[in-house]
């Protein structure tokens, strides 16, 4: 499934990288620990986090995530936004919280 699919059913608002919402979904990561999701997150996965600072982008980039989902409805900086978008890197909004985001998630990209 790509992130367009998946942000089009779950109604999350594209901050940046609209020209790279093709990018297959090859799964999920929730963690608000950069160092967790350096370690663990995949390549192709969309990263699930509070966290709306620069280091968000640098570490979805040094992993290769499809994209970062920002949970709770936080509010994202210009420039993390203008970061995103000329690396190429989706950057979402979901206004809910984590644990309701990787719920939908898991249903979408399991078919349930």
């Amino acid at each position: 499934m790509t992130i367009r699919d998946i942000a089009a059913r779950l109604n999350l608002q594209v901050l940046a990288g609209e020209k790279a919402l093709e990018r297959e979904v090859s799964g999920g990561y929730c963690t608000d620990l950069i160092s967790d999701f350096m370690a663990n997150g995949k390549p192709g996965c969309l990263w699930l986090t509070i966290q709306t600072h620069m280091n968000v982008v640098a570490a979805a980039l040094l992993t290769e995530a499809a994209g970062v989902v920002l949970t709770g409805g936080r509010q994202v900086s210009p420039g993390v936004c203008q970061k995103a978008e000329v690396e190429g890197l989706p950057l979402l909004s979901f206004p809910c919280t984590t644990f309701e985001a990787a719920g939908e998630l898991y249903l979408l990209l399991n078919d349930k």
